[in-house]
C-alpha cells in the first residue's frame, strides 16, 4: 500500500520553529519529486515548498523563502520541511505530495498524504 504519513505539527508561538517529517511507505521517495502544500480555513491550498526528484532542485514560495527549508534523507525514504521564524499566518494543515508534477508548487501530485495541523499563536 502507497502511503505517505506526515508528522511534526503542533502549537508553536510566533517566532518559533518547527520540523516536518513526511515518511513514505510503498514507495522509494526519491524517484519522486516531493512538495509541502498548506491549506488554512477558507482558503485554497498553496504550494509552500517542493524538491525535485532527479536534481535535488528546491523551490519556495515567496512567503516562505528565508524561513523554510526542505530536504531530503533518502536512506529514511523521509522529507522534512525546517520552519523557522514562524508566523500566525503560517497556520494551516501541512501536507506532503509525491508525484511527477511539471510545475513543482501546483497541486498536480500522485500521492497524499492526510496532514498534520501547524497552529502559531501566542
Amino acid at each position: 500500500q502507497l502511503q505517505l504519513v506526515e508528522s511534526g505539527g503542533g502549537l508553536v508561538q510566533p517566532g518559533g520553529s518547527l520540523r516536518l517529517s513526511c515518511v513514505a511507505s510503498g514507495f522509494t521517495l526519491d524517484y519522486y519529486t516531493i512538495a509541502w502544500f498548506r491549506q488554512a480555513p477558507g482558503k485554497e491550498r498553496e504550494g509552500v515548498s517542493c524538491i525535485r526528484s532527479r536534481t535535488g532542485n528546491t523551490y519556495y514560495a515567496d512567503s516562505v523563502k528565508g524561513r523554510f527549508t526542505i530536504s531530503r534523507d533518502n536512506a529514511k525514504n523521509t522529507v522534512h520541511l525546517q520552519m523557522n521564524s514562524l508566523k500566525p499566518e503560517d497556520t494551516a494543515v501541512y501536507y506532503c505530495a509525491a508525484g511527477s508534477p511539471t510545475v513543482c508548487l501546483l497541486p498536480s501530485y500522485q500521492y497524499w498524504g492526510q496532514g498534520t495541523q501547524v497552529t502559531v499563536s501566542s
